[in-house]
């Protein structure tokens, strides 16, 4: 959860360069569609990525161009990364681990 809040500041200062507007508007976006999860949050994809390696407890949701990667435990829903779905899944997680 700390990776998901750090994805998050990192997305709404790099929008804030910009316009400060835009970068509240898209963190209002994301934490609305997060929240929606604790309701619903079988409805979200596998992620594709990770199911081609046999790995199926990680689901997402697109807020476009946004991919939340959350995981369902027995009592929470825990919101993994959020990620630019523009950018290759495989390279972020290779970047990230190489920072480990």
């Amino acid at each position: 959860m700390r990776t998901a809040t750090r994805d998050l500041n990192a997305i709404v200062s790099w929008i804030a360069e910009d316009s400060l507007d835009n970068a509240l508007a898209v963190l209002d976006r994301l934490e609305a569609r997060a929240d929606t999860l604790s309701a619903q949050a079988e409805r979200g994809r596998i992620v594709p990525e990770l199911r081609a390696a046999d790995v199926y407890h990680y689901r997402e949701l697109i807020e476009r161009p946004w991919r939340l990667v959350y995981r369902i435990e027995a009592d929470a829903v825990l919101v993994m990364a959020v990620l630019d779905g523009r950018r290759d899944l495989r390279s972020v997680l290779l970047e990230r681990l190489v920072a480990l």
